[in-house]
C-alpha cells in the first residue's frame, strides 16, 4: 500500500504562485511513477503532470512553462510549483501514483482557486 497527504493549495489572484506539497508512505520503493490530477467544479478528474521512473517530466499542453513537477529521490515526497496561475487552474488537485504490480493509489486533495 501506498497512501498520500497532499498541502499547499488555498486562494491566490491570477499571476500568483502556489507549490503543492505530496508526503507518500508505505510501500514506496514500489512507486512506477508520480502524478498530479485535477478536477473543477462539475468536470472530469484530468491528469496534469507526471515524473516517472527514472525523474523525467511531462505536461499537459495548458501548464506547459508555468508547472513544474518533482520529486524527492527516495520518492517519498512529490511536488507541483504553479506559476502564471490563471483562474481556468481553480481545481482540487490530487497527489496520484502508480504503485507495485499497477495499483493506483489517491491522495485526499486540496483546492486550489484562482481568483481576484
Amino acid at each position: 500500500q501506498v497512501q498520500l497527504v497532499e498541502s499547499g493549495g488555498g486562494l491566490v489572484e491570477p499571476g500568483g504562485s502556489l507549490r503543492l506539497s505530496c508526503a507518500a508512505t508505505g510501500s514506496t520503493d514500489s512507486i512506477l511513477h508520480m502524478d498530479w490530477f485535477r478536477q473543477a467544479l462539475g468536470k472530469q478528474r484530468d491528469l496534469v503532470a507526471t515524473i516517472d521512473n527514472v525523474g523525467d517530466p511531462s505536461y499537459v499542453d495548458s501548464v506547459k512553462g508555468r508547472f513544474t513537477i518533482s520529486s524527492d529521490n527516495d520518492k517519498r515526497a512529490l511536488y507541483l510549483e504553479m506559476h502564471n496561475l490563471i483562474p481556468e487552474d481553480t481545481a482540487v488537485y490530487y497527489c496520484s501514483v502508480l504503485w507495485g504490480r499497477g495499483w493506483r493509489s489517491w491522495g485526499q486533495g486540496t483546492q486550489v482557486t484562482v481568483s481576484s
